[in-house]
């Protein structure tokens, strides 16, 4: 049974959603699951935008059948050759043997790479600024390299002004019925899992999506149509400055988020001190987390969206406690910046742990570390709660 949706007079949506998968990348956890999104393209000549992750093959196939209603498959545009969108490709090809595959270059490269099927035959080559006519549409190719795979491109109709915008754009979440954005509340349902997609699955490549913001700029864009989640079709201002400052690393919120490892609870309950101490000073917007319980993606995610940042950690074989290294080094890898940092460290008999967090925030841009700093042998004392009040306050002045 096929499930496609109307866009405008000649656009189809026909992807699908998938709420089986458990990781997205095998890796970021996924609880709402995923949209695969794909689109037809109906003019004198048929065009498909991407196809879909092989999960969802039937539908997909049975959504492209229905919205070509019989007429055969002029063109494939593949914009991302990623295997959640490509994994259907040489099934498509089989299909609609007529098909010519239009992309650039490198993602040709990777056709090669993924598949074995006579693709010299039915290729059409684009590169920037290229234009494809399909009757009463033309479609414009837009380079976008490393946003977020060096092949990615973004195809843009001049006439109805609909951006595909390849994974830009995406977020994580199945789509329910409702396939735009002005139809669901985003703020609330879907704009923490579009932070945690953006910074998790692109946060490395700023520069790269500030690229194509300036692109897109240039652009009269009605519409955007990714590849992942809602299509947006009113306030892409909005969701275009999320992106412009989240690929600037720049903070969303001015807050602090406070990330604590620990072992047996002291240096636990150290940080809900200072939560404490922050609230009491009028500090309303606090986010806390327990890096051994919370997946670091949504870590990863709440440090892109907070100004402040509060690294509590336990000395662990004499580092730092495994799950706060790895929230550290997943930051250093996602080139998170501009941010203000303060540190608590404990050990037993050797406290080290405030050093070695340090050593790996003087590596990343930008970072103010408040002087302020606490260190605890085993369990907070009473003697300690000035030197934390004073933590309180220098980040309370900070922000």
């Amino acid at each position: 049974m096929h499930n496609i949706r109307k866009i405008t007079d000649d656009l189809y949506y026909v992807g699908a959603s998938d709420r089986r998968l458990a990781l997205f990348e095998n890796v970021y956890p996924i609880p709402r699951g995923v949209s695969y999104n794909s689109y037809v393209l109906l003019d004198e000549k048929t065009v498909l935008l991407d196809t879909a992750d092989s999960a969802v093959g039937q539908q997909f196939f049975e959504n492209v059948a229905a919205a070509l209603a019989g007429r055969i498959l002029d063109y494939l545009v593949v914009n991302h050759m990623e295997p959640d969108h490509c994994a259907l490709i040489e099934d498509l090809v089989l299909r609609y043997p007529a098909v010519k595959i239009v992309t650039n270059a490198k993602a040709a490269t990777m056709i090669r790479q993924f598949f074995t099927f006579d693709l010299d035959s039915r290729l059409q080559t684009v590169k920037e600024g290229d234009t494809l006519c399909t009757g009463r549409h033309t479609l414009t190719f837009v380079m976008a390299p490393m946003v977020h795979w060096p092949e990615a491109m973004v195809t843009y109709d001049t006439t109805d002004k609909v951006l595909f915008s390849a994974d830009a754009f995406g977020t994580f979440g199945a789509l329910n019925g409702n396939i735009y954005a002005d139809e669901v509340d985003f703020d609330r349902d879907w704009l923490d899992d579009a932070r945690r997609y953006l910074v998790n699955i692109v946060g490395k490549y700023g520069m790269q999506v500030q690229a194509v913001l300036k692109k897109a700029a240039t652009l009269d864009i009605q519409m955007i149509c990714p590849l992942h989640g809602p299509i947006w079709r009113q306030d892409l201002g909005y969701f275009i400055g999320k992106y412009d400052l989240w690929s600037r690393y720049e903070a969303e919120e001015r807050g602090v988020m406070i990330a604590y490892g620990s072992i047996y609870g002291h240096t636990a309950a150290a940080a809900e001190c200072l939560a404490s101490l922050l609230a009491e000073r009028g500090v309303r917007n606090i986010a806390m987390y327990d890096v051994s319980h919370t997946d670091v993606s949504y870590l990863v995610s709440e440090a892109f969206c907070y100004s402040h940042i509060v690294l509590a950690s336990s000395t662990y074989n004499n580092g730092i406690f495994t799950p706060m290294e790895n929230l550290l080094l997943d930051l250093k890898a996602h080139n998170l910046q501009n941010r203000t940092v303060a540190i608590i460290e404990n050990g037993t008999w050797a406290p080290v742990s405030g050093k070695l967090m340090r050593a790996i925030i003087d590596e990343m841009k930008n970072m103010t570390v408040i002087k302020q700093t606490m260190t605890l042998k085993s369990a907070m004392k009473e003697d300690q709660s000035e030197t934390l009040s004073a933590m309180a306050e220098a980040i309370v002045a900070s922000l």
